[in-house]
């Protein structure tokens, strides 16, 4: 994903993409969309997690908007056959394939009339298995998805690489309650990203970026 940010998503470049202790929010009607969504993948076993500014505040960072969007890395999501069975519930799926050289197999955009939009992106690096892997319970209300860690948040931006990535992972740092442990974490797992998402890293540790 390069950034979580709304409106960033899609193929094209990474810019769609990125330890709780299941924190309980209000899922409100917002979150209908994001039900069936979430509900279908599980449905077809699926995995995904929850990423961008949702997983954000999961994790005590806020965003002035709260997107909802999703990771997974199976590329069967991107059939308009596999999300046809849910148009009777009013839901409109826009498939977008990335080439073969987009970083993203795609992105696929859910609407709904008085929804919230919800985006599920598409990743086909092997290291992202591990983000889904890892994921942790977010209890909703009437709802519970799985979300990315608070490191693997910084991977998935580490590997976006743009101005709103870096700041994301500045206040994921600073909102930690161990930062050195974070950052440990993060630091271990570079080696499956590319050499650019390291040297951002070593940037932003010295404050330069």
């Amino acid at each position: 994903m390069r950034g979580c940010a709304h409106g960033e998503t899609g193929p094209g470049g990474r810019a769609a993409l990125g330890e709780t202790s299941e924190p309980k929010r209000d899922a409100g009607p917002r979150l209908k969309l994001l039900r069936i969504v979430a509900s279908a993948l599980e449905s077809a076993r699926v995995p995904y997690a929850l990423i961008g500014a949702g997983a954000m505040a999961a994790h005590g960072v806020g965003r002035s908007t709260l997107d909802l969007d999703l990771l997974t890395t199976a590329d069967t999501v991107l059939a308009g056959s596999f999300w046809r069975p849910l148009s009777a519930e009013g839901l409109r799926a826009d498939v977008r394939r990335g080439d073969a050289e987009d970083p993203l197999a795609g992105v696929v955009r859910f609407d709904a009339e008085g929804e919230a939009p919800v985006d599920l992106v598409v990743g086909r690096a092997s290291w992202q298995k591990g983000v889904l892997d890892r994921a942790t319970s977010l209890d909703l209300g009437e709802l519970k998805v799985p979300v990315a860690t608070a490191a693997d948040l910084i991977l998935l931006k580490l590997y976006a690489g743009g101005s709103q990535d870096s700041w994301d992972v500045e206040q994921l740092l600073a909102a930690a309650s161990d930062r050195l442990a974070l950052a440990r974490d993060v630091q271990s797992r570079l080696i499956d990203l590319p050499p650019e998402a390291d040297a951002l890293w070593a940037r932003l540790r010295r404050g330069e970026a």
